[in-house]
């Protein structure tokens, strides 16, 4: 079965992305484009990421994450260490993150290295997350096969018993991931598909920035 999608077509024609108007920060710009996007209210979730790994046998594997915090140096999100992605960062770091925001016709691709963030500020964001999340973390070994939905349901169900009027502790294996960004690309859709690209480069303590073909 063939099902062809020729005839989808958008003009892209609401923004424009000039040298001039560039910080020599990447960081900056990226600042500027989420908090845009957020005062327009064009995207629900203005902080979902694909985040891409590539698995111990060789496939890159992508699926959406939340970034939970971001500053000068990279961004941060939180999952379990012993899931897939977990496992991918732990033989292959280098990872990419991809933002996209279509009603502002915008993506922004990061490339960089993930680490672990310390221990204190897993247990501070975990702390800070909604008590079903905390539970949901401990009742869920992420990417491992269960038999049924029923299991998981009786496992939150046992945890919520055992911690009733308790505090819930941070699973040992749970915590957050910093990718420390050493490429940028900012991409600004436009007329013909002529689309601007530009292109951040991290050399020592400064950012070389070149202009890509569409």
């Amino acid at each position: 079965m063939k099902n062809k999608l020729h005839d989808y077509r958008k003009l892209y024609e609401k923004h424009e992305l000039l040298e001039h108007e560039i910080p020599s920060d990447p960081f900056e710009l990226f600042h500027y484009w989420i908090r845009n996007t957020e005062e327009k209210k064009e995207v629900e979730e203005i902080n979902t990421m694909t985040l891409s790994t590539v698995s111990p046998n060789g496939y890159p594997n992508s699926r959406v994450v939340l970034l939970k915090e971001y500053d000068h140096e990279g961004f941060v999100f939180y999952t379990n260490y012993l899931s897939e992605k977990g496992k991918a960062i732990a033989e292959n770091p280098k990872v990419c993150l991809s933002f996209f925001w279509p009603n502002s016709e915008r993506q922004v691709i990061v490339k960089g290295i993930a680490k672990k963030t310390s221990e204190k500020e897993s247990e501070e964001y975990f702390r800070s997350r909604p008590r079903g999340s905390q539970l949901g973390a401990w009742a869920s070994s992420q990417s491992s096969v269960i038999p049924s939905k029923d299991f998981l349901n009786r496992r939150l169900e046992a945890l919520e018993n055992e911690y009733e009027g308790k505090e819930i502790p941070k699973p040992p294996y749970w915590g957050g991931y910093k990718v420390y960004a050493s490429e940028f690309e900012f991409w600004q859709g436009r007329p013909n598909r002529l689309h601007d690209r530009i292109y951040f480069t991290k050399e020592e303590n400064n950012w070389k920035i070149d202009r890509l073909a569409p």
